[in-house]
């Protein structure tokens, strides 16, 4: 793809104006969804004050992993010169701010008060890990902007190498802090540990190169144009690779745990007798998430487009569950307020394994965010010149 050019997308109108109108509907569903929420509390939510992170952040925090890994194949042609990935990076750069949009606002309405978001925008506590999220967050979203700019705009094109190579460190350190939220979670036994800041950045690796694949195949198909096999061929390698990477750091990650006297107890609770979680996690995050699809694409031979597709699915799903493990899981197991000391138990929840089933509300908002960065997505390659074709 040495010679192309970037072009706006072209569907028949109905079927343009049909996904548009089911995804807005979405998206009015969600904001719905919210505004009940505000209004009647937190008791029509599945969430109670155990498990205060519920499905809305499983959402949230899976799009602004994805936004941050969706932005591989920009890296990959500025900050590594790979020029098979140069005439993608703009699709990629967009995908990675509707995504940090959509996860950004999910965030806002499911924490409740979104007004005093200018609070949270202008007080600052430098010890806590969400004020240093918020520069990474805002700084993400302007580097962004700029990285499109440039790679659209020829009279700045001579710049957009170097923004891209600011963006990929930027993702790289922002990845960190998303997962430094939960690493630096000392109250919670299975969150407090560093390795779940490179476990998150493998995890963006692999979903956002999922996500990035599937949305080209769609936008393929709308455009009636084909993926070149090259393309497909090097993002299968790059799949292989981090699901390879995904593995092995689960693995380190479980083993650290296990290592750490205090923290068998909740390892014993995540892969051997926590129920859902335990079936969560072997079923979904390493099985359908991991296992699987590194088998499916090293057998897979032929018809490589169609497994890659599959792939991708099963990644996406089996990280939705990787990240219903870690933050509902990790909620889940109790709290351990004394440790080292011998306390006579109450009867609020002492030991007990707190149990949670998410509203529909909730799920109603998660969907409705994800909508909001697929219409983004849309809008924006219809009427901006986003996609690559053959001169």
């Amino acid at each position: 793809m040495s010679d192309y050019t970037l072009n706006k997308l072209k569907t028949p109108r109905i079927l343009y104006w049909g996904i548009f109108l089911f995804l807005g509907f979405l998206i009015l569903l969600g904001l719905a969804s919210s505004a009940y929420m505000e209004h009647e509390g937190h008791y029509v939510t599945g969430m109670n004050n155990q498990i205060v992170w519920g499905l809305p952040h499983i959402f949230a925090v899976t799009l602004i992993v994805i936004a941050s890994g969706v932005l591989n194949i920009a890296s990959m042609s500025s900050a590594f010169n790979k020029k098979l990935y140069k005439p993608l990076a703009p699709l990629s750069a967009l995908f990675a701010i509707a995504f940090l949009i959509a996860g950004l606002i999910i965030l806002v309405l499911d924490l409740g008060r979104p007004d005093r978001l200018i609070v949270a925008m202008t007080t600052y506590n430098f010890k806590s890990i969400f004020a240093w999220n918020i520069f990474l967050y805002s700084g993400f979203f302007v580097i962004l902007a700029i990285y499109i700019w440039s790679m659209l705009d020829f009279n700045v094109s001579r710049f957009s190498s170097l923004i891209g190579k600011i963006a990929f460190g930027w993702r790289i350190i922002l990845t960190t802090g998303t997962g430094s939220i939960f690493g630096f979670l000392v109250a919670r036994e299975a969150y407090s540990t560093a390795v779940l800041a490179p476990l998150f950045i493998v995890m963006s690796l692999l979903y956002g190169t999922a996500v990035f694949y599937l949305l080209l195949r769609v936008i393929s198909k709308l455009q009636s144009i084909d993926i070149p096999p090259e393309i497909t061929t090097s993002i299968r390698r790059l799949m292989i690779i981090f699901l390879l990477a995904n593995i092995y750091f689960l693995i380190l990650y479980h083993i650290t745990n296990l290592y750490i006297s205090k923290q068998i107890a909740v390892e014993s609770f995540i892969l051997l007798n926590g129920g859902g979680y335990t079936t969560m996690f072997w079923l979904g995050q390493v099985g359908l998430g991991l296992v699987v699809p590194l088998s499916y694409e090293m057998t897979n031979g032929e018809n490589r487009g169609f497994a890659l597709t599959i792939t991708s699915i099963m990644v996406l799903v089996g990280g939705f569950f990787a990240v219903a493990v870690i933050i509902i899981g990790g909620q889940a197991f109790p709290l351990n307020i004394f440790p080292d000391h011998i306390i006579l138990e109450s009867s609020f929840y002492d030991s007990v394994i707190h149990s949670y089933t998410p509203s529909i509300f909730e799920f109603g908002l998660g969907i409705g965010g994800t909508s909001l960065a697929l219409i983004i997505i849309l809008i924006l390659i219809t009427n901006l010149k986003f996609i690559p074709s053959k001169k």
